[in-house]
């Protein structure tokens, strides 16, 4: 049992390690740049703040992929299932729609290929990663048909702002991340 704790720190601590050396390796071969920061109209830019906005959507599918692998899953459909839901999102949007309801409709959309994916796991016997595999290769097609095929365009400041806003002088998506870290943090402790 000792063990087991010892081997928990030290997959907690090596990554950790790790990730602050090549922020000590980016900072050496940047000559500092990269830890520069500054204030533009009173938001913070910088390396660092673009990485954690533009590395939000990868963070936010990391913590549902740390939930299907923790409990010993596979889902290799999560690109097609999160362009299904932003097909959805902007067509609503893009059709004069409201935001929230947007938001609301593309994650019951997620909700909804999740779910069948969980059918074809747990009630068809399928094995996880071909039960995805079906979504994976389908999922953009669907999102093909919402869209008609075409790029839409959206002219919404509040659809915006998800992506582009700022709170506090910091990008938005940091804070969406950040709640979704603590429920997953709080689900995981009850």
């Amino acid at each position: 049992m000792n063990l087991l704790k010892k081997w928990s720190k030290a997959q907690v601590f090596w990554p950790i390690v790790i990730f602050l050396l090549i922020l000590l390796v980016n900072g050496i071969v940047s000559g500092g740049a990269f830890f520069e920061m500054k204030i533009v109209e009173g938001h913070l830019y910088g390396r660092i703040i673009d990485i954690l906005r533009n590395g939000s959507k990868l963070m936010l599918l990391a913590i549902g992929m740390t939930f299907v692998l923790a409990t010993g899953g596979t889902d290799i459909s999560v690109g097609s299932v999160m362009a299904i839901s932003g097909a959805i999102a902007c067509s609503i949007v893009a059709n004069g729609g409201n935001v929230a309801v947007a938001v609301l409709v593309a994650i019951l959309a997620g909700v909804v290929a999740g779910a069948w994916n969980g059918m074809l796991v747990a009630k068809v016997k399928i094995q996880p990663i071909v039960a995805t595999m079906i979504l994976m290769v389908a999922g953009r097609g669907i999102a093909q048909l919402i869209t008609n095929g075409k790029i839409i365009t959206i002219n919404s400041d509040s659809y915006y702002f998800i992506n582009g806003g700022y709170i506090l002088g910091l990008p938005f998506p940091i804070f969406i991340v950040a709640f979704v870290v603590l429920i997953a943090m709080l689900f995981t402790k009850k």
